[in-house]
């Protein structure tokens, strides 16, 4: 009764108001008191989150929420404070990788297919098989514009040691001297990894390392981007081979370096090929190199054969070529034909004819290229560790024997752990890389995806020409001085151009024994038919 004898006073207060017309003006201050008081609310709550918590000037990370769409489900929406401000930004996508490509329908090479070698008994052993290349012009745009995808392992560094002691069998200084331990422990892939790869020593690779290289040419290798061609010459063992049929692409874009060394280099001033103001010999870049650390120059034609990535710390590609080799195709439809087309970070001829190791390692002692005790100590080691005969249970690997004058390479971590593995088992044991290679690699494919291209030594004799070695030319047996004949009388030798190559000289000279060795046959039965009208 109290409650309601109060509302009818309110109500009859606020109508003696609404009839003196005063109504709108109490309403109105109804409305002003309260947006007061909502302003003095809000303003108390600021107050005391300002002086309740130490506000950050720097970046806070306020969540991480997931993120779909074009991106990569794994990236992610970061929402941070900066001075009052909410950014939101996202984090890099991940890395691009090239995931290879196909021929356009219609494309010669799509349909290409080997011919069946040529039915000539006369001629026996190994030779070249055609290759279908793509136009230059083709091949370059058909470069990967990303590299290619590295299984597992993703970044590569190397051991860097001042004073390395040697602890067990095999190593060198240059190399490191890695205990077994090590080596087991390089074969295990991981995503980061440092291993012994070579120049242990100094502060960079060719400097105060062993196999040391003046400033001037570091910078130039330094300078060196995109697509290499190396070789190189040490002992004066070999002579240099131009390449020939590169484009005026090539000749512009790709490196052509030639690793030489002190003996050489007196070898070629000599002969008036090389002078001390023009280092280049034809389209090769001359690297005289110093201190070398082994004194077998086979071994260290091995560091720039499968080192190159730390040589050539900026180059993509690399095609390594002996120096008794003339390379006849343009790199880049090599690179094209047998790297970028077949999806793979490296490439090798297989032996023409060996493809096992055990048969491998008997050749090598017969034609005396190491010596016999410490191959079989390579093999014999090597069996401990699980090494078998090839047999088809490896396919679809078809061999476990390279033809190694010929390297092709993408220069990813993966296949730099593969050639850092493969120099370390020749420091250690003999320089013969074939016997090694299967060891090295199948270690690596046991443990990630990683696959390598063994194509056919016919096509690899396609795009080079075998040569061979100085010494071979210069002690090779001249041709048989003309002699009378009773019977048959031989043609005397034709004249030796000028123009002649190294190549033309023993070719003529194969020709010419042959020819003399039938000669002879014919006369000695001619001689024999003589003897026996007489006696009758």
């Amino acid at each position: 009764m109290f409650i309601g004898k109060e509302k009818d006073e309110m109500f009859m207060w606020i109508f003696k108001f609404a009839a003196r017309k005063k109504l709108g003006m109490l309403l109105l201050c109804f409305v002003s008191i309260a947006v007061v008081l909502w302003i003095l609310y809000v303003g108390k709550g600021e107050v005391t989150q300002e002086f309740g918590s130490v506000r950050s000037l720097g970046f806070i990370n306020i969540s991480t929420v997931g993120f779909s769409g074009h991106s990569s489900p794994n990236d992610e929406i970061k929402i941070t404070i900066y001075n009052d401000k909410k950014i939101t930004s996202q984090s890099p996508p991940p890395p691009i990788y090239n995931t290879g490509y196909t021929l356009l329908p219609g494309n010669p090479c799509e349909t290409f297919t080997l011919p069946p070698p040529p039915a000539d008994k006369k001629r026996i052993g190994p030779r070249p098989c055609p290759v279908c290349y793509l136009p230059v012009e083709e091949a370059i745009n058909l470069m990967p514009k990303a590299p290619s995808f590295s299984p597992i392992l993703q970044n590569l560094t190397y051991i860097h040691e001042e004073n390395s002691t040697k602890s067990e069998f095999g190593g060198s200084i240059f190399g490191g001297y890695p205990s077994l331990k090590q080596r087991l422990e390089s074969y295990d892939v991981k995503e980061s990894m440092k291993i012994h790869c070579g120049f242990v020593k100094g502060d960079k690779p060719g400097h105060n390392t062993g196999f040391d290289i003046n400033d001037s040419d570091l910078f130039e290798m330094n300078q060196c981007q995109g697509v290499l061609v190396a070789s190189a010459i040490f002992g004066a063992y070999d002579l240099i081979q131009q390449p020939k049929n590169i484009s005026e692409a090539s000749k512009k874009n790709v490196c052509f370096f030639m690793f030489i060394d002190e003996q050489t280099q007196k070898f070629l001033k000599n002969s008036s090929d090389l002078d001390d103001n023009n280092k280049k010999i034809g389209l090769w870049k001359i690297i005289v190199v110093h201190n070398l650390p082994y004194t077998d120059p086979r071994r260290n034609g091995k560091i720039p054969k499968l080192l190159l990535h730390r040589l050539f710390p900026n180059v993509r590609y690399s095609l390594w070529v002996d120096a008794k080799l003339e390379l006849v195709v343009d790199p880049y439809q090599i690179l094209e034909r047998f790297l970028w087309r077949k999806n793979t970070s490296f490439a090798i001829s297989r032996h023409y004819k060996r493809f096992d190791v055990f048969v491998e390692a008997e050749a090598n002692k017969a034609a005396a290229k190491y010596d016999n005790a410490s191959i079989d100590f390579q093999i014999d080691f090597y069996k401990s560790e699980g090494l078998t005969p090839y047999s088809e249970s490896k396919l679809p690997i078809t061999s476990d024997v390279p033809e190694g004058c010929v390297v092709i390479r993408e220069h990813i971590p993966i296949s730099n752990l593969f050639t850092c593995l493969w120099f370390n088992e020749v420091d250690r044991f003999t320089s013969r890389d074939q016997i090694s290679f299967s060891t090295v690699r199948d270690k690596i494919m046991f443990n990630t995806n990683w696959t390598l291209y063994m194509f056919l030594d016919c096509e690899r004799r396609n795009f080079v020409v075998q040569g061979y070695h100085r010494d071979i030319l210069e002690h090779w047996a001249p041709p048989p001085p003309p002699t009378f004949q009773l019977a048959v009388s031989s043609p005397s030798p034709s004249p030796i151009p000028f123009d002649e190559t190294p190549k033309q000289i023993v070719t003529r000279h194969r020709r010419d024994r042959k020819s003399s060795r039938r000669h002879r046959k014919i006369d000695i039965k001619s001689q024999s038919q003589n003897q026996s009208q007489s006696q009758s």
